[in-house]
């Protein structure tokens, strides 16, 4: 009797509860040492250290390799710079960390776990060739304090409302015109391989002149990383991202408002490098060749705000794919977010 009452308690727990209770077998320490694990194996160049699923799944910058391929044949080591983010719901982890490939390059790599019943079933790897980016963020020491605050638990919101959210910053960007709803907070600071591509500090110019005047949102003819989220966006000046896509939010930490989402970003050029912004200028800017930008950015969401912005991206062939959607879902737009697996 008592056996069948238990088969029926576990038949009518709701979908949602019954992958959260699978998920709970791994929480955010567990998920966390399975980054850790993941890196100790990746620097020691053995993935047979490895708990994998039969038939784990590995990509490398959207590649589909044996594990153990890629990166794994020329790392030499860690680098000093670490942001762990943790999906205890979904059983996922992802960090962006710092690294070394022979000869001892420092480079910058986004890594996203999945975890099933304590062994991977999938691996995914964004490296970003950035060296200058690398010992940008090793200079900062640790991660920016926002990603690490928890959100008071009266404040926080449903995950799907967490990508929602974080969704707006891509589809504002997407044909950017100036005109959408930007939900940047006034603090809203972004950094992008190691770079301060908001608010950055001016550089000097030729034989250490001093910098030229911040530019004028208003009356600039190209965005300027001195501005701020919301001024760029405003500016209607980031047009030439004419399309944003394969949005796979694959991380959603609902404790500490963050959000970790895959991406490719075109830039078809041609005559998509011509618009005009708010003001009815007509503006030319963006590469001159078709160009696409791999990328994995994390979003830092309170009050339903964007804070904190960190992303990774590497230059990929023009329309490239994944290699984690079907072909139809790559080329589109559209939120793909499962809310538990």
């Amino acid at each position: 009797m008592l056996r069948m009452l238990l088969l029926v308690a576990v038949v009518l727990l709701p979908v949602p509860a019954l992958a959260q209770s699978r998920a709970a077998t791994c929480d955010r320490q567990c998920l966390v040492s399975f980054i850790d694990r993941y890196l100790d194996a990746l620097v020691a160049q053995d993935p047979g250290r490895l708990p994998v699923a039969p038939g784990v799944k590995f990509t490398e910058n959207g590649q589909r390799l044996a594990l153990g391929d890629g990166f794994w044949n020329s790392v030499t080591g860690k680098g000093t710079y670490r942001l762990d983010v943790v999906d205890t719901v979904a059983g996922l982890a992802a960090t962006f960390v710092t690294m070394r490939e022979a000869p001892g390059t420092p480079l910058i790599m986004a890594l996203r776990l999945k975890v099933d019943q304590q062994r991977l079933s999938e691996i995914e790897v964004l490296l970003a060739h950035s060296e200058g980016g690398a010992k940008n963020l090793e200079a900062m020491g640790r991660p920016r304090e926002g990603f690490m605050r928890e959100t008071p638990v009266a404040d926080r919101v449903s995950r799907p409302e967490l990508v929602r959210i974080a969704n707006m910053y891509f589809s504002g960007m997407q044909r950017n015109d100036g005109k959408g709803e930007y939900p940047f907070a006034n603090d809203c600071h972004r950094i992008e391989n190691g770079n301060h591509s908001t608010d950055a500090p001016p550089a000097p110019g030729r034989d250490g002149a001093p910098a030229g005047p911040r530019p004028d949102p208003k009356t600039a003819t190209s965005y300027s990383a001195r501005w701020s989220c919301r001024e760029q966006f405003e500016s209607g000046l980031l047009h030439f991202v004419y399309r944003i896509r394969d949005r796979r939010y694959v991380v959603v930490d609902q404790e500490r408002g963050l959000v970790v989402a895959f991406a490719f970003f075109d830039h078809p050029a041609g005559k998509t490098r011509t618009f005009q912004v708010p003001d009815g200028r007509t503006v030319t800017g963006g590469p001159q060749q078709p160009w696409t930008w791999e990328i994995a950015e994390l979003f830092k969401v309170e009050k339903g705000l964007l804070h904190e912005i960190e992303a990774v991206l590497e230059r990929a062939p023009y329309g490239m794919t994944s290699g984690w959607s079907s072909w139809e879902d790559g080329m589109s737009d559209r939120i793909q977010f499962q809310e538990a697996r």
